[in-house]
């Protein structure tokens, strides 16, 4: 823990602990869209799509694997004195063919994990419903808008008063060679699960990425992760930043954009909230925390990437560090996430 103001004591609690829970060197596995299912206390997420150690591209597809929060709670019960790693057994999903590059995740929705994914060639990004017991069986909610392919889908999250599911469009797919060249800007959509509306609500980004709301739905948060352009390599005169907005009553879209947080450290990816309204999001070291007024509080530091997050429940972080994943138990609380 990389402590930077008081305020990060109370999120850690007074006997806080952080290991590493599983391990390939060799397979970047969990990289992205972590959903915690409280029904079985699993953590589900996606491995790398296109980057690095990532097993996957053009050719071919990443992968959905889980971990079992049980066994990790059971393991930390027999922890010795210096132990810092536990392995555990990663199960992947035999998902079918229209589950092409998952790359985020939120829910569970009606009792499903809901996944949003970038494409893969000339197979469409999507937003499915998947059973998170077996056969994980698919729904496809949304593949196009109004005809047109999405560029690469990155990021979902559902809105805690409307039920809609709102999502970030973005060009990694072609940045990282296994998607067509962009045909949309890069933006925030709104979809209706209802109705099947689907309009934009939020555009000008460079790389939108990361998405959150506070508890009350009356908050957005967006990370632009434009410093990072994939293959092409980095450019850090471009976003590494967190912006804030407001969500409009009525049409819920986000106005009165500004500027929440400019990371230190790579560019924050996906983002998270705690039940205070704290701010998590994955950045180039670890996990970062800012306060709601936008002060960095302190970091999970792993010293590589992290991508993405996710509250197991109150009190347990399982954050997705590519090649590794790591648990912390701590004082925060989850916000919810849970839709019925």
């Amino acid at each position: 823990f990389q402590i930077f103001d008081p305020g990060f004591l109370t999120i850690l609690g007074p006997n806080p602990s952080f290991h590493q829970v599983a391990s390939n060197a060799t397979f970047a596995f969990a990289h992205e869209a972590p959903v915690y299912v409280p029904e079985t206390d699993e953590v589900f997420f996606a491995s790398n799509d296109g980057g690095p150690l990532g097993d996957s591209g053009l050719n071919s597809n990443n992968k959905v694997g889980k971990i079992n929060m049980q066994a990790v709670n059971a393991a930390f019960a027999t922890l010795r004195p210096g132990d810092t790693s536990r392995s555990f057994q990663v199960p992947i999903l035999a998902l079918p063919n229209t589950i092409q590059m998952t790359n985020g995740g939120t829910g569970p929705y009606k009792g499903s994990l809901v996944l949003i994914t970038s494409g893969r060639g000339p197979l469409p990004p999507s937003i499915a419903l998947v059973n998170p017991k077996a056969p994980n069986n698919v729904t496809v909610l949304l593949n196009n808008f109004f005809g047109r392919q999405f560029n690469s889908l990155n990021d979902i999250k559902i809105h805690p008063t409307t039920g809609a599911f709102f999502f970030t469009d973005v060009t990694y797919g072609s940045l990282l060679d296994f998607r067509p060249p962009p045909i949309l800007p890069n933006q925030v959509y709104r979809f209706d699960p209802a109705t099947g509306e689907v309009r934009v609500v939020a555009t000008d980004f460079n790389k939108c990425n990361g998405i959150a709301f506070t508890a009350d739905g009356k908050t957005a948060y967006v990370t632009d992760t434009g410093a990072n352009a994939g293959l092409l390599g980095n450019d850090l005169t471009l976003p590494a930043t967190i912006y804030k907005f407001d969500v409009d009553p009525d049409t819920q879209e986000f106005v009165n954009r500004r500027i929440f947080a400019y990371t230190d450290a790579g560019i924050p990816d996906g983002v998270q909230l705690d039940a205070a309204g704290n701010v998590y999001s994955g950045c180039g070291d670890g996990t970062h925390v800012w306060s709601p007024t936008g002060t960095l509080l302190g970091k999970f530091f792993i010293g590589s990437v992290t991508a993405n997050m996710v509250f197991a429940g109150d009190g347990r972080l399982v954050i997705m560090g590519e090649t590794s994943i790591f648990v912390a138990m701590i004082a925060a609380k989850a916000t919810k996430v849970s839709f019925p």
